[in-house]
């Protein structure tokens, strides 16, 4: 059986309280690399608007596009309050998504006693 789709909105600034810009796409880490890179070209590269700050992840793309859409109509408190309601310190999420895995605990320990000895 194949493993189900996932499509996510996802709401890029480019500073806190700064230019927000929502997409949707089927490749968060890719799409949001794409911004970050300046491959896009348009508005996000324009306005230097390439921190990840908020996501959404979908199972059905119709409903990904409905909220995308719903999203961008929304006035720029709501959009704000959304952001901080997940996110409030505003850090970079992208960032956290590519962040290697933490090391195990035995591995950390033998880590700390080799250290230890130096």
């Amino acid at each position: 059986m194949a493993e189900p789709k996932a499509y996510w909105v996802y709401i890029l600034v480019n500073q806190r309280n700064g230019t927000l810009y929502i997409g949707v796409t089927n490749d968060l880490l890719r799409r949001v690399s794409q911004h970050r890179e300046g491959i896009v070209r348009g508005f996000t590269n324009n306005y230097g608007v390439k921190h990840l700050v908020y996501f959404e992840e979908f199972t059905d793309i119709r409903a990904a596009i409905n909220r995308e859409t719903r999203l961008k109509k929304w006035n720029r408190k709501w959009k704000l309050d959304l952001i901080e309601s997940q996110n409030p310190e505003w850090k970079d999420l992208y960032e956290e998504l590519i962040a290697p895995w933490p090391l195990p605990g035995w591995l950390t320990i033998a880590n700390e006693k080799s250290a230890e000895s130096h």
